[in-house]
């Protein structure tokens, strides 16, 4: 098994969906979170008339003997609350036990130049099942429980002058659950059957709170299935001979695929995802780091937090550690890094044998009067075309790269928004950060002396 490639790959699954841009407690998008892979508490379940599930089960096929070595490994996300308590006089110590009459809790609490917001987080859970061989595991269903306990734990915030203002408390309530493995031989393969199920207990009075649901709930769950001098079938594209048995497999909230090194055809292991993967999913190699959102492109997102005014990339800051990450790689990226997420270039150069050719480059262009050459500014106003992007460009202000004439004798103005983070991929004359505007689409900007 490559280890190292199989690891990258469950990372992203496990934090899929985490945070999404733009990485801010107070937009929307993140109002819902840990939405891949749930599985239940068994109480709430019921609670929903079975709606909503409290296990998850996973079905495949390998193909090995009886001395053939089977690992099991269940991967989770247990979630934390972080609430804000803003305490209603200052504290010279942090008290023991805090009473409600002494604290309020807050979304936020502004400390100095500091702020602390109310948010979730969340704890990576491994649960393993003893390596076993098939011989020991056939017949048999396997039982390993599991539990972690409920925890608290408080941190102080201080302001300037040393009093204690406030507190960051962090709870997590208690998971109990199992995983069942069972393997039956069919037709001189093994089906290997994997179920994980939440036991973890709900109070009634807090069936109908979410968020108390969501702190019982494990999130992002998945499970790791390798066999060692075993090969899994694809699920996907089994071969002839074995579609019938793969399409019997039953999968529940999940769905297995191969992954490991394609080119060496390593079918030692399988990933039963939440999300629905091909076989052999990878990273991009010109990916910087995680970002959370995998239907995303990472230039699309980079740029966007480049964006961000000051006062959201504080908040982006303020609110979790791995957005904050996220930011502070960004900010520090380096150009040759931010090229490679464009796409892979295979070389450099400028490109003279773009859509108009040499041939029809102008010098300069009249419009109403004004001589406009390459490097003045203008203003876009779309006028013939009503897309998205016009509507999204209109009013924007850009620089002329180049006047161009097409085969028909009309102008266009290949442009670079003032804008746009990316913009030295314009001037190098990549696809995606130049824009097109006839004469009559722009108007100048005049020169400021």
């Amino acid at each position: 098994m490559n280890l190292p490639l199989v690891n990258e790959v469950v990372e992203a699954v496990l934090y899929e969906g985490y945070i999404l841009y733009p990485y801010r407690p107070t937009a929307k998008k993140n109002r819902q979170r840990f939405t891949f892979g749930r599985v239940y508490p068994h109480d709430y379940s019921v609670a929903q008339n079975g709606a909503e599930p409290f296990v998850m089960r996973t079905q495949c096929l390998l193909s090995g003997k009886e001395e053939t070595r089977l690992e099991v490994s269940v991967r989770f996300l247990h979630v934390t609350s972080r609430q804000i308590l803003s305490f209603r006089e200052p504290q010279l110590e942090l008290p023991t036990s805090l009473s409600a009459a002494a604290f309020e809790v807050v979304p936020e609490l502004r400390v100095d130049d500091q702020s602390f917001l109310t948010w979730q987080e969340a704890v990576e859970r491994e649960v393993d099942v003893d390596p076993q061989t098939i011989k020991q595991m056939a017949g048999t269903k396997c039982r390993v429980p599991f539990q972690f306990p409920a925890e608290e734990q408080l941190e102080q915030i201080k302001d300037r002058h040393g009093s204690i203002v406030g507190s960051v408390r962090r709870r997590k309530e208690q998971l109990d659950g199992e995983i069942l493995c069972e393997i039956e031989v069919e037709s001189g393969l093994f089906r290997i059957a994997v179920e994980i199920v939440n036991r973890s207990s709900v109070p009634e009075t807090e069936l109908e709170n979410q968020d108390a649901v969501l702190l019982r709930t494990l999130a992002s769950t998945h499970t790791v299935l390798h066999a060692e001098e075993g090969e899994f079938v694809s699920l996907m594209d089994p071969p002839d001979s074995r579609r019938q048995l793969a399409a019997a497999c039953k999968n529940q909230g999940t769905w297995p695929v191969l992954v490991g090194d394609e080119s060496a055809g390593d079918r030692t292991t399988m990933l039963s995802s939440p999300i629905i993967l091909y076989d052999y999913p990878k990273i991009a190699a010109e990916s910087p780091g995680e970002l959370f959102d995998g239907t995303e492109i990472d230039e699309i997102l980079t740029l966007r937090v480049m964006t961000m005014t000051d006062a959201e990339k504080e908040e982006v800051r303020q609110s979790d550690p791995r957005a904050r990450r996220i930011l502070e790689r960004t900010e520090s990226l380096p150009e040759d890094q931010l090229l490679k997420m464009h796409g892979v270039v295979r070389e450099l150069r400028s490109f003279d044998e773009d859509i108009f050719g040499n041939d029809r480059r102008l010098e300069e262009a009249e419009l109403n009067g004004v001589m406009l050459r390459p490097g003045d500014r203008v203003k876009i106003r779309p006028r013939s075309r009503a897309d998205i992007m016009d509507i999204a460009l209109a009013g924007k202000i850009a620089a002329i790269e180049a006047i161009e004439q097409d085969a028909e004798g009309r102008i266009h103005f290949a442009l670079v928004l003032d804008d746009d983070p990316g913009k030295d991929l314009g001037y190098m004359r990549l696809p995606g950060h130049r824009f097109f505007y006839t004469v009559d689409e722009v108007e100048p900007v005049p020169k400021t002396s």
